[in-house]
């Protein structure tokens, strides 16, 4: 074949191939101003909102499981998932004993609430919330300091170790009074107009309406601190530690900031269960629950705050569906992971790496989208006297960098 000929066979650089649906939705949403994106999550967010109320017959679990429960489960399922995803999406650390941070923080509401509790006191709600986050920060700090050192294997069965040693310390230290349990614990206030109380154990509509507001604001501050340089240093640490150590970046530091504040979230969700339901024994901390909390991120794409939302929506709301016998669920799941695995690896939606993003985004700012070299314009007789050519990128040389995947 010719040289003619294979010119005219090889595509042209010019002509990119078609991109998918989805990469033409997420461009199209990212062109849109932050207003207009705002406007268009509005009535999304109303229709979450109103569910309860609305009840609708192809999403409800009645009359096996109350609706609004059902729906304050998965937003409390949604809330540890986006605190786990801090940890292992973020800064790709694998915490498998993540229950932990969860049981601490609904035993720091009992204790400071439930009148079975040896302490004697009894603060509101909104006072215990900050405290159950400091104490769950720095437990988290504690559990990283001297094991974050570690990596892969080795951290995922320290980690396992934390979550059992606490399920162990409330079995056997007596304050904590094991199977018998805290009642009575401390829930927010606030009543109807009739006077009806609107968070109660029975009715978790009022719950569930405090859980998604959470959890929007949680996702805010999750957004912000993508974007800034803390986000951006967990990127680089999850990428390539080494490579991100030898550029500068403190990665044990920021590896510990991950813990601290994935720690935080989870005893917010902690204390946010212990209200609703309204006692809190040893029997919901197990190894179990935790490997649940880590297949609600795995399913929905390690890296991306909506896509463990999604996950987490699925891993709570499809057995109060469906009504899985309890042996039964592990088993649903593990066929889904596998084949989620086989057919989409990054989980339904995949991580955003928004350093690569960036860096091809300004690059074609700079060069001019939809070609792989500088514009023709940039010659050397335009350039200062002195300064040396430029090397101009060409994609068939495969120098052109790549961004991240949508």
């Amino acid at each position: 074949m010719t040289a003619t000929t294979q010119s005219e066979a090889r595509p042209s650089s010019g002509t990119p191939p078609r991109p998918g649906r989805r990469a033409e939705l997420s461009r199209w949403w990212n062109a849109r101003s932050r207003p207009q994106q705002w406007g268009l999550l509005v009535p999304v967010a109303a229709i979450i909102y109103l569910l309860p109320v609305l009840n609708p017959p192809i999403l409800t679990t009645e009359p096996a499981t109350s609706f609004p429960i059902a729906l304050f489960n998965a937003a409390v399922f949604a809330l540890i998932a986006i605190g786990l995803n801090v940890v292992i999406g973020q800064a790709g650390l694998l915490d498998l004993g993540y229950v932990g941070f969860f049981a601490i923080g609904a035993y720091t509401a009992a204790l400071l609430s439930s009148p079975d509790s040896e302490l004697g006191v009894r603060f509101p709600w909104l006072v215990i919330v900050p405290i159950a986050m400091v104490v769950t920060m720095i437990s988290g700090v504690i559990l990283g300091t001297p094991t974050l050192r570690l990596r892969g294997d080795y951290l995922a069965i320290v980690t396992l170790g934390f979550g059992e040693i606490v399920r162990l310390l409330a079995d056997n230290i007596d304050p904590l009074r094991g199977n018998r349990g805290f009642q009575d614990i401390a829930r927010p206030g606030g009543t109807y107009s009739d006077g009806t109380p609107i968070f109660t154990q029975n009715d978790a509509q009022g719950f569930y309406w405090l859980a998604v507001t959470i959890v929007i604001i949680v996702l805010l501050f999750m957004g912000n601190l993508e974007r800034s340089r803390v986000g951006r240093a967990w990127i680089a640490v999850r990428e390539d530690e080494d490579a991100a150590e030898l550029t500068g970046v403190p990665t044990y530091r920021f590896k510990i900031w991950a813990f601290a504040i994935g720690a935080a979230v989870g005893g917010l969700s902690g204390t946010l269960f212990a209200a609703q339901v309204g006692f809190v024994n040893n029997q919901r901390f197990d190894v179990t629950t935790s490997i649940l909390y880590l297949a609600a991120v795995v399913l929905g794409g390690q890296g991306n705050k909506i896509g463990v939302v999604v996950g987490a929506f699925l891993v709570s709301y499809i057995p109060d569906r469906f009504q899985f016998e309890p042996e039964y669920r592990f088993l649903v799941f593990g066929l889904a992971l596998i084949i989620l695995m086989i057919f989409r690896p990054q989980g339904i939606l995949g991580m955003r790496q928004h350093l690569l993003t960036y860096g091809r985004q300004a690059y074609q700012k700079l060069f001019g989208a939809g070609t792989g070299v500088a514009p023709t314009s940039l010659t050397p007789s335009s350039r200062p006297t002195g300064e040396p050519a430029e090397a101009v990128p060409d994609d068939r040389s495969g120098s052109r960098p790549q961004g991240g995947g949508e």
